[in-house]
């Protein structure tokens, strides 16, 4: 299938920006078109969410985007985690490093809210794991298992979901994940 994304010094570098109303149906149409590696979402919740999400763009189409979801910790905020979520890069941009460069943006991005934790659940935990998240098993996360998890539309036990859960301790992270673009 030939790209719509045209061969050009836009295409290397997106443009990494916040996202707007006017992209909720480009956001769900590129989640949805990666339903095999994501949860799809509903239109309605992308657009109340918009001011999550952030997307790249080039040549004038969104080849990436994500957003995040705060898990609060009952009682101790300053222990609450960010999930990045809806984490994904178009076909055509994978395996050019646009993909670290998107996620390290996003972590900047997060670690401003100052969590104990950032996670997120992945089919792809060698490419999180280059990036300094490390495994961590789902029993840490329990607010969010209980809370999103029961509602996936993929599986019906959160404990056998294939998908890999990982962690980066804001702490933890310093110059070398953030400071490379």
């Amino acid at each position: 299938m030939p790209s719509d994304i045209p061969e050009t010094a836009d295409y290397r570098q997106p443009e990494i920006r916040q996202a707007r109303l006017g992209d909720a149906f480009d956001i769900f149409n590129l989640i949805k078109a990666n339903g095999d590696r994501l949860i799809v979402r509903p239109i309605g919740d992308i657009v109340r969410n918009i001011d999550r999400f952030t997307v790249a763009s080039s040549g004038g189409k969104i080849v990436a985007c994500a957003s995040y979801t705060v898990w609060p910790e009952p009682g101790d905020f300053e222990n609450s985690m960010v999930e990045l979520t809806s984490v994904v890069v178009r076909d055509e941009l994978r395996g050019k490093g646009f993909g670290a460069q998107f996620v390290r943006h996003l972590v900047r991005q997060v670690s401003r809210l100052n969590p104990a934790l950032i996670i997120v659940l992945t089919y792809t935990p060698a490419f999180f794991a280059k990036l300094g998240f490390a495994e961590i098993p789902k029993t840490e996360i329990m607010h969010k298992i209980y809370a999103g998890c029961v509602n996936c539309t993929k599986q019906v036990n959160p404990f056998t979901c294939p998908e890999t859960a990982m962690g980066l301790a804001v702490s933890a992270f310093g110059s070398s994940v953030l400071s490379k673009g």
